[in-house]
């Protein structure tokens, strides 16, 4: 797999920035111009990119109110069925050419998850610059071969993918001569509670595949997204809205555009701090070194005066001998006279007896 991945311009690869993602989804609440303001507060927000979904209601399900096709797993769209949810939540396709061009007038970078093959020709006739595979249609291989076959970057979510889901759609895409592979680790839960996130599997899984990684988060708050890219994330992906307070299919675990903003912030800031390894010290670093602690002189004393715990002692600054000469130094004697707080210095030991 490669290490390193091109979308459109951003080069994505642990020595890049955080690739960062503002998903639309149904946020935009069926108007075309609250679209556009989702995609106007991701690019103030500092988001690299915004992705929708491509589907609708007949492309994704049935129309059918069978059993199987309610919802009733406890989530926040239990009562209806499928279809009905996704009647509410999918994006137009007519607007999808129209916030692509928004989406680049604004210098985000914009693709989308296809959920059919028809859907995949359709955004192939837009040109973009990836496809996202959402974590639900992980098995199905069809598709993954479809767009694989296609040559751009593909990011594969993860979130109720077990070991051997994750093995077969990485083989199916390297089978179709795709290496351009990102991992996302996620839990399909909304909003996830912390503690079913494990963003521990993240190295795991660019061990385990040898690929890049990211995070597709649906917990509440920052610090999930943080975290992630301490652990290597290299793309981080989040439901992004208005206000939550309007509603909408997803507004209950997205973000709001200045919640989003301080996201980012605190990633650039992390991605700062982890820096390289590396045992050297800075400038500044150096500068501090000189209030360590180094052996003085701590009292008057004598020519012929012997050390002693008392006289000499480890203190800041660190104009002095090492501390590690102390106990040799004890009990020797002075060479010269020396009032307290003199630096102590090979010069100052009678090495006469």
């Amino acid at each position: 797999m490669n290490r390193e991945i091109k979308i459109g311009y951003r080069l994505i690869g642990q020595d890049s920035p955080t690739f960062i993602v503002a998903e639309m989804s149904g946020n935009h609440r069926m108007d075309f111009d609250t679209a556009v303001k989702i995609m106007e507060a991701a690019k103030e927000a500092g988001a690299d990119a915004v992705k929708i979904q491509t589907y609708t209601a007949d492309t994704i399900t049935l129309n059918c109110d069978a059993p199987c096709f309610q919802i009733t797993q406890g989530t926040l769209w239990d009562g209806i069925t499928l279809h009905q949810l996704y009647e509410q939540a999918y994006t137009p396709w007519e607007w999808q050419p129209a916030l692509k061009k928004k989406a680049e007038e604004l210098g985000l970078l914009f693709f989308s998850s296809p959920f059919d093959h028809s859907s995949v020709d359709f955004l192939e006739e837009m040109d973009v610059p990836a496809y996202k595979i959402a974590s639900f249609e992980i098995n199905d291989i069809p598709l993954i071969k479809k767009i694989a076959g296609l040559g751009k970057p593909i990011i594969l979510a993860t979130g109720v993918a077990g070991l051997g889901d994750i093995e077969l759609a990485v083989r199916t895409c390297r089978e179709a001569g795709n290496e351009d592979v990102i991992l996302l680790k996620c839990c399909s839960a909304y909003p996830t509670p912390y503690e079913d996130i494990n963003l521990r599997t993240i190295p795991s899984l660019g061990e385990t595949f040898g690929c890049i990684t990211g995070l597709s988060d649906h917990s509440m708050g920052p610090a999930v997204a943080g975290a992630a890219v301490a652990l290597g994330a290299r793309v981080v992906e989040k439901h992004l809205t208005l206000r939550r307070a309007d509603g909408g299919a997803d507004a209950a675990f997205s973000m709001e555009p200045r919640e989003f903003q301080e996201m980012v912030e605190h990633i650039r800031i992390i991605e700062k701090a982890l820096g390289r390894v590396t045992y050297d010290l800075t400038p500044g670093q150096v500068r501090e070194r000189e209030h360590s602690r180094s052996l003085f002189v701590a009292e008057d004393m004598k020519a012929g005066d012997v050390f002693t715990p008392g006289n000499l002692r480890s203190v800041r600054p660190s104009c002095g001998l090492h501390t590690m000469y102390y106990e040799e130094l004890l009990g020797k004697r002075i060479a010269r006279d020396a009032p307290l707080g003199t630096p102590m210095s090979w010069d100052l030991v009678d090495w006469t007896e």
